[in-house]
């Protein structure tokens, strides 16, 4: 796996913050078109309704503030899960409300990071370390997956090229030399492009399909629908 220096030479938290913004809006735009029944209803996502994705992004853009100044992501992971539960039952206006002030300050946060700062090393959950640079990427995976996971008619079809082709090679990375992972996977899509993830050596599984449909059976979105394999598809690590 590459190491957050070498992420470094390969994010732009400018162009990422810009696509960001694109991405909130088009969000925003589609939550405020809900009502109050319909947030309390299921997500596509199990255990959740759509109330609890709508926390989340808000706590999300909060605990991303956080790191930028240095401080844990999160208090502790009862903490994280105590306020998306209680921020779940809301009505859509103060979710919406919510939702947009994180998304404000987030962006403030960004916006406020001088070259230098965007080079140093943060500390995300659970340990995990990267480039202050990738939260932009980061944040931008969070609002649009989400956006699908609310099941109001935004679709992994819907994401623009750009994310899907980036996720994917994010997903690639995340899943290379994977503990959990004890063979080795090969993605073939649709277009000539390769990768290889999953554990090295020896003959992988060779998993074939559209960008969008491979990215979607690695972010767990889908159980591996549009896709083709030479043996059964890998059980992927939880996210």
């Amino acid at each position: 796996m590459t190491s957050p220096a070498q992420d470094a030479l390969t994010w732009d938290p400018a162009r990422d913050t810009d696509l960001l913004r694109e991405a909130t809006d088009r969000l925003l735009t589609a939550v405020a078109k809900l009502d109050d029944a319909t947030v309390e209803a299921p997500s596509l996502l199990p255990g959740w309704t759509r109330g609890h994705v709508l926390a989340h992004l808000a706590r999300n853009a909060d605990a991303l503030v956080n790191v930028l100044a240095g401080r844990p992501m999160y208090a502790s992971a009862a903490a994280r899960d105590a306020d998306i539960e209680a921020g779940a039952p809301r009505p859509l206006a103060a979710q919406l409300e919510d939702v947009t002030a994180t998304a404000h300050r987030l962006d403030g946060a960004f916006a406020a990071q001088s070259e230098e700062s965007w080079r140093r090393t943060v500390e995300l959950r659970n340990g995990v370390r990267d480039t202050a640079a990738a939260l932009p990427f980061r944040r931008w995976i969070e609002v649009d997956l989400h956006h699908v996971d609310l099941g109001i008619g935004y679709t992994l079809d819907d994401l623009p090229g750009t994310f899907v082709d980036r996720e994917l090679e994010n997903m690639v990375r995340r899943f290379a030399g994977h503990p959990d992972l004890t063979g080795g996977i090969e993605l073939r899509a649709e277009d000539g492009r390769t990768w290889r993830t999953g554990a090295p050596g020896g003959d992988p599984v060779v998993v074939t399909g559209s960008p969008v449909a491979l990215m979607g059976w690695l972010t767990g979105r889908t159980t591996g629908s549009g896709l083709s394999a030479d043996a059964p598809l890998p059980v992927l690590p939880t996210l």
